[in-house]
């Protein structure tokens, strides 16, 4: 039998399953979330078992509370290929005593949400799982704890792991998706090209029933690649896009082309940072754009580890894919989320880590190196000499994450972190 490998939404689902008549696991296809629920259910119905989908899907209209029947925690894996399971589970968790009676899966969102009437509120809780992290996949040696780090936990230097910078090219291209991680070389490559084949020519299309030409799928998906970490508006994107594509393109088809994406969790943009400043200047509110895994930037450029060691400037763009995929599934374990923070004075700062108390840390991704390190850290200076800490919380930390290094340290200089993502753990 195959070990499981632990993952941070364990404890998550865990939690919530204590609370909560139900729970929605949701992330992108391929990322865990059925072999993950599996280690909680003590039975289970797998809606997209092409043995039993048509008989499922005539019961889910003739009875769908026999599909619910079995012993819980029940997991209905793809629930949303019936959406009248939600009405149905949030119905059960109303009649029924105590927590934990369903678990729920889902790699998209319902095409069709005429059929729920109810969001599910006070019923149904949400857990999103990601791709693999470095520390899920044991490649990081978990010596840093970001927890520690928001909570005020003395930090000492530490070994990292002994990562070459070909070693994290390769981790950028193949990703964290479980299947991947557990082969090599050319195999362990091939995973995120057949999840970026199976987007492009039916995964767009098929989770509302809008048939998307997959030429232009791979258009667009390539020019999100190119734009990853920027705030680039629809207008930029198409613009980008029409530079091989002569057909009609307006900015209402983009918007449904990455609408559709983001319904599958293949895109996961990133909300920005207000906090309150010292100064006036003005922050700016677009969202950072990002795939869920930095694979899928790398698969739909069509390049591989060796064309990332020959051009530095689109690893270190990708890099910061994989180290922004980490840093939200390490806040998750935390309820805390990450932001970007952009103001027009033309400062910014990749990811801010923050909890609902208002602790937060900053962080700056390089790929390492002295002179990017003192560029992240000159950033994070700037950036906290900003803040208004009469009114927003003094950030706990502030962190240079780097692609490699022999050491996490804290500067002596300005309590500037420097950390290898391979050290990093939530």
């Amino acid at each position: 039998m195959k070990k499981y490998r632990k993952r941070v939404a364990d404890n998550l689902l865990a939690r919530k399953l204590l609370g909560m008549g139900a729970v929605l696991v949701q992330g992108a296809k391929w990322c865990g979330k059925t072999t993950t629920c599996e280690e909680f259910a003590k039975s289970a119905l797998y809606m997209a078992d092409p043995d039993t989908k048509e008989s499922n899907l005539q019961m889910a209209d003739i009875d769908i509370k026999a599909l619910l029947k079995g012993e819980k925690p029940r997991l209905i894996d793809e629930w949303q290929i019936a959406p009248k399971f939600w009405d149905a589970v949030r119905y059960h968790v109303d009649h029924s005593d105590g927590f934990g009676h369903f678990i729920l899966t889902g790699s998209a969102v319902p095409p069709d949400t005429k059929e729920i009437a109810h969001s599910g509120t006070g019923r149904i809780a949400r857990v999103t799982m990601r791709p693999m992290s470095l520390w899920e996949s044991g490649e990081s040696n978990g010596s840093v704890s970001l927890g520690g780090l928001l909570t005020g936990k003395e930090f000492t230097s530490v070994e990292s792991p002994d990562h070459r910078l070909e070693d994290v090219a390769f981790m950028v291209c193949r990703g964290g998706w479980p299947q991947a991680v557990q082969q090599t070389g050319e195999i362990a490559l091939d995973r995120a090209n057949d999840y970026y084949e199976a987007v492009v020519e039916s995964d767009v299309s098929r989770v509302d029933g809008v048939s998307r030409t997959p030429s232009r799928v791979h258009r667009l998906m390539r020019s999100y690649a190119r734009l990853q970490g920027t705030q680039s508006n629809l207008s930029v994107i198409k613009k980008d896009m029409q530079t091989n594509d002569r057909s009609t393109l307006n900015e209402d088809t983009v918007a449904s082309y990455l609408e559709a994406l983001k319904k599958i969790f293949v895109v996961e943009d990133m909300e920005a940072w207000c906090p309150n400043l010292r100064s006036k200047a003005q922050i700016r509110t677009t969202d950072t754009r990002y795939f869920t895994d930095p694979s899928i930037a790398v698969a739909a450029l069509g390049i591989g580890p060796g064309s990332l060691m020959s051009d530095l400037n689109t690893f270190g763009y990708l890099f910061e894919c994989l180290a922004i995929r980490d840093l939200r599934v390490y806040a998750s374990a935390h309820a805390g989320t990450v932001s970007h923070y952009r103001d027009a004075d033309g400062l910014e700062c990749d990811a801010v880590v923050h909890l609902r108390d208002g602790t937060s840390g900053l962080i700056e991704v390089k790929l390492g190196g002295d002179r990017l390190v003192e560029e992240g850290a000159a950033t994070l200076n700037k950036l906290a000499n900003k803040l208004d800490v009469t009114k927003t919380s003094k950030p706990m930390f502030k962190m240079v994450l780097t692609a490699i290094g022999k050491f996490a340290y804290r500067r002596r200089e300005d309590d500037v972190i420097v950390c290898p993502l391979g050290c990093l753990k939530p």
